[in-house]
């Protein structure tokens, strides 16, 4: 009798578990199904394509691979293939500093001019710590490189970065006074740890990051004609439903340039709670805000950005270069992750990278309240009338402006009634009138500037994260 009681026992045991997994197996079809659904315009061998994972409670509980990611040979995206995932590796530069600082090697808080002297003095004190949170001053080298004339798939190295840096003459502000994104900052952070270190960044990351935690697939790319095996390549959509390539020549690290794939970066993100390498005290110091000198903080950790998601404290960053884009988003409280890779210019990883999130998290989300409106007031029109130049008032902003810093050079001439803007390599710059001695044309907008005699003297050209660079107007 007992014999018939545990075996009735054990098989019910049996028949609860094979249910149990039925479940599982049945909620898991149906979570990838949304997820298909989520990435259901890049599902085509024919198109660029995506890759996702997502972790959750130390372990990859999904990855999948979506389109192409080479349509000359038509590859299948996979968990395993290799993007260039661009400003998302800002997070490992920042972790080498404090691997270095945890050394006793250097400190946060040290003048990057003690470990490169090339760094102009600029009367202020610009430490590591302004530099690895957008808050240095200085101009951003792939703004100051298109204003020179630079295409983005030109090869650009870190030699020429270092000499652009060399050459500048001015911040955009002082050192902790504002916030501005700044990819300089973080070329600048990997040549400290390559010179402290006596290794190049991609050698020190390998053994000191990448081997590690495992991640095999991983390697900063120094040299833009190394062959990496299993890589995606990127496009960009043009009309009538056709892609062109996006060549990307970089040659430098720090600020871009990663080489990984989903479930590489899924150990990484692991690691901010296994501590495999690292250690508390500085994942706590990449996580913290930074704080400007007036004590007010703006969303920026150091290489990282920390922002709520429907309540929810996230620490993330995206990345941006040629046709690639990125998206890490950590959710620490919740020990979830999830991340998104493409290679088509036109894809938006963080908004597919939250759908997922959507789908893990939505039990933990706060409940939406109704929004209240502040703002019932009038609404006033401040309108205004920009100057009514004449052909010949332009004329007196003809000629040749030259920049020391960027050691280049643009002719302002009159084109189709225009003041236009010429450079010997970039696209012509039609100028519209803003203000008195104000144009703006593309991305960039012109302040000329005057003596006491109201001569011109030359302009000064602003463009997101470059603030008013001097060019002076050669006399012929």
């Amino acid at each position: 009798m007992n014999y018939i009681k545990a075996f009735s026992f054990f098989s019910i045991l049996i028949i609860s578990s094979s249910l149990n997994l039925v479940a599982q197996a049945s909620f898991s079809n149906a979570l990838e199904l949304k997820i298909d659904s989520i990435f259901g315009d890049f599902n085509d061998i024919n198109k660029p394509g995506a890759t996702v994972a997502v972790v959750k409670n130390q372990k990859i509980v999904f990855k999948k691979g979506y389109g192409s990611a080479n349509l000359e040979y038509g590859i299948q995206n996979s968990p395993a293939t290799i993007f260039h995932i661009a400003s998302v590796s800002k997070q490992f530069t920042v972790f080498s500093i404090l691997l270095l600082e945890k050394e006793g090697k250097l400190s946060f808080d040290d003048d990057i001019r003690k470990y490169i002297p090339e760094v102009p003095d600029f009367g202020k004190t610009i430490t590591l710590r302004h530099l690895a949170s957008h808050t240095s001053g200085m101009r951003d080298q792939w703004g100051l490189l298109a204003m020179a004339g630079w295409r983005q798939d030109d090869v650009i190295t870190k030699a020429h970065i270092l000499k652009l840096v060399s050459q500048q003459k001015e911040l955009n502000f002082n050192p902790g006074e504002s916030y501005m994104y700044c990819n300089t900052g973080f070329t600048l952070l990997a040549e400290v740890v390559a010179r402290i270190s006596g290794k190049t960044f991609a050698a020190f990351t390998e053994e000191k990051i990448f081997k590690p935690l495992n991640m095999l697939n991983t390697l900063f790319y120094d040299d833009h004609e190394k062959i990496v095996k299993n890589r995606a390549y990127s496009y960009h959509a043009v009309p009538d439903s056709k892609y062109k390539k996006s060549v990307l020549n970089f040659a430098n690290v720090g600020a871009t340039s990663l080489f990984t794939t989903v479930e590489d970066l899924a150990l990484w993100a692991m690691n901010f709670s296994s501590l495999t390498v690292g250690d508390k005290a500085i994942i706590d110091k990449m996580n913290t805000l930074a704080v400007l000198n007036n004590g007010e903080t703006f969303g920026g950790a150091y290489g990282q950005f920390v922002n709520k998601y429907k309540g929810l404290n996230q620490i993330q960053h995206d990345g941006v270069d040629a046709g690639f884009r990125s998206y890490l988003g950590r959710f620490p409280d919740q020990n979830f992750s999830v991340m998104v890779f493409s290679n088509l210019g036109q894809s938006n990883p963080m908004n597919l990278a939250l759908q997922v999130a959507d789908l893990y998290l939505n039990d933990a989300f706060e409940k939406e309240s109704e929004a209240v409106n502040d703002a019932d007031g009038p609404i006033e029109s401040h309108e205004f009338t920009p100057p009514n130049y004449e052909v010949s008032d332009l004329k007196e902003f003809v000629g040749a402006y030259y920049s020391p810093e960027l050691n280049t050079s643009y002719e302002a001439v009159l084109k189709d009634g225009k003041l236009t803007f010429t450079h010997h390599r970039a696209e012509d710059i039609p100028g519209s009138v803003v203000k008195n001695d104000r144009f703006r044309g593309g991305y960039y907008s012109f302040k000329f500037e005057r003596n006491d005699k109201q001569q011109i003297t030359g302009f000064r050209i602003s463009s997101g994260r470059v603030q008013n660079l001097w060019f002076k107007k050669i006399i012929n």
